[in-house]
């Protein structure tokens, strides 16, 4: 498992003073960049080493109970499922003890070739042993 914080910020908030929605979404995928970086990984990284990326395919969000300006906010991952060419990555978010939102990102594994375009494939070991 894998835990960052975040401090909600004023711009993070709608007009009633409580998270806007789509924010979470963008929390789940900075916690998932953060994950990579921690295990010497990164886009960036996996374009290099491995010739890959991991574009989401589908997702979802239940958000629980409201959070606000000055909030900090605790974010844990973890890599859920493997299959072979996608995994699942589960998302908690809580503030104290609070569970405000849960979530997933399926992602894929796509290799990109020489000329820049993408195609399914199955996902590298080393990857997998990297983020288990």
């Amino acid at each position: 498992m894998f835990r960052t914080e975040f401090t909600i910020e004023w711009g993070d908030c709608d007009e009633a003073g409580i998270v806007f929605y789509p924010n979470y979404f963008y929390w789940f995928d900075s916690t998932f960049q953060r994950f990579l970086r921690a295990r010497g990984l990164g886009q960036r990284v996996l374009k290099q080493r491995f010739g890959a990326i991991t574009p989401i395919v589908d997702a979802r969000g239940q958000f629980r109970a409201p959070a606000r300006y000055d909030d900090p906010l605790a974010a844990e991952a973890v890599v859920a499922e493997w299959a072979e060419r996608r995994f699942r990555v589960d998302y908690r978010l809580t503030v104290g003890e609070r569970l405000v939102a849960e979530g997933y990102e399926l992602r894929a594994w796509a290799r990109i070739d020489a000329e820049g375009r993408m195609a399914g494939a199955p996902i590298d070991a080393a990857f997998r042993d990297a983020m288990s």
